[in-house]
């Protein structure tokens, strides 16, 4: 009975994942190394269908500028109900519009959301968004109480790997999957950190690292960087 248990649990955990739209494979290879990479394909994004857990807004028609994608960005987290958070961040890249939605009170990151060009659709943003983050992400939903989500992190904002090592981590990283890119500031969110990478001194993508066991993980989704509203990286 009890191995039936764990074999069903597991059954429910891929079962998650796919309907999030994350490949098994990445998101179940966490493991205690660091400067890692889990690449995933713009088809193991899940579409704009709902988004996981149906956290996804309609758009009202095409997006064509980063002050458009903003005002998307803040009707989707109206419409979800948070308060106390304001949007610190907006980029666009070829294949969708990218922000971060930020507590105003503790300056930590809540989550990252894309916006979609064609449809103005508004859905959380797939990989450590979904995975790692302990307070707004699949497994920590809810806030105020220490528990960790499905791939661990605090949800009070305690993290085992440092600022400055997460940058160190990253840059490892990069220094053997895309070299002569160097690694930008970070943005800090519950249970991992996000950070810009550059090439000459021009943001080229994107990665997270895990805020326990440093796991980095590539956001290969975007494409090609195009313009940044707000603060420059």
């Amino acid at each position: 009975m009890k191995t039936r248990r764990i074999v069903s649990g597991m059954v429910a955990l891929v079962a998650v994942l796919v309907v999030a739209g994350i490949g098994v494979g990445a998101a179940l290879a966490q493991g205690p190394w660091r400067g890692n990479g889990w690449p995933l394909g713009p088809g193991m994004m899940g579409g704009w269908q709902g988004g996981w857990c149906g956290n996804a807004t309609p758009g009202q028609g095409p997006v064509t500028s980063l002050d458009e994608a903003k005002a998307a960005v803040e009707r989707y987290v109206r419409a979800l109900g948070y308060s106390g958070l304001e949007i610190e961040e907006v980029m666009e890249f070829e294949r969708n519009y990218y922000a971060i939605a930020e507590e105003k009170d503790t300056g930590i990151g809540a989550f990252e959301v894309l916006v979609d060009k064609t449809t103005g659709a508004v859905r959380p943003e797939p990989g450590p968004n979904m995975m790692w983050n302990a307070r707004y992400g699949m497994m920590g939903r809810g806030g105020g109480v220490r528990s960790r989500g499905i791939m661990g992190g605090y949800a009070n904002g305690e993290m085992t790997v440092t600022p400055a090592e997460a940058e160190e981590i990253a840059q490892r990283w990069l220094d053997t999957n895309q070299p002569s890119r160097s690694a930008g500031e970070v943005d800090a969110f519950y249970g991992y950190y996000t950070l810009h990478f550059l090439q000459d001194g021009e943001i080229d993508g994107m990665l997270s690292v895990h805020g326990d066991t440093g796991a980095v993980w590539y956001h290969n989704w975007h494409g090609s960087f195009v313009a940044m509203l707000g603060e420059e990286h």
